[in-house]
């Protein structure tokens, strides 16, 4: 078992040491690491490297200007009950800031509520005290979750991250 950990370990960092090495970079890695030892240090190096992985974090950046933000369960009362009345479309998103496939399909949502003007696309951040009582209700246990109304009526839902889903749904309900 210990033998197969260090040899997947050497796999691994050999990998990345490859791919590194495909692009031009001011530090390169040692050609062939002799040891795990040698294999450790390459792989410390990478933190040396410049990184070029520029990505907006979820906390800082605000939502797109499409996403209306539903901050309490009184206000999101409101919003369903306009919904309901008005006979309007809308997806329900909830989410977390924690959640990887969250951080995943958030620029998919925000692109679906720009294409689909019509439909009022509404984020909820389930770890706002103010609106754990809606989500018991709903019973929202995974996120991401997106609920669809269409004419102020749920017609579907979707729990994960599944993008060739949400695009069938969207369409199917919103075209």
């Amino acid at each position: 078992m210990r033998r197969n950990l260090v040899i997947r370990s050497l796999a691994f960092g050999n990998a990345i040491k490859n791919r590194l090495l495909l692009r031009p970079f001011p530090h390169r890695l040692p050609s062939k690491p002799s040891s795990l030892f040698a294999t450790a240090v390459a792989s410390s190096q990478l933190s040396l490297l410049p990184s070029f992985h520029h990505s907006r974090s979820l906390c800082s950046a605000p939502p797109p200007s499409d996403l209306v933000l539903v901050n309490s369960e009184e206000e999101f009362n409101n919003i369903l009950t306009k919904i309901q009345d008005n006979s309007l479309h809308a997806i329900f998103y909830f989410t977390a800031v924690w959640c990887g496939p969250c951080r995943f399909i958030s620029p998919i949502v925000g692109e679906l509520s720009k294409k689909y003007p019509h439909v009022t696309t509404y984020k909820i951040d389930i770890d706002q005290e103010a609106i754990q009582g809606t989500l018991g209700k709903l019973q929202i246990t995974s996120v991401p979750t997106l609920h669809f109304f269409q004419n102020g009526k749920k017609a579907d839902e979707l729990i994960g991250a599944d993008v060739t889903r949400l695009n069938y749904i969207t369409e199917k309900l919103f075209k």
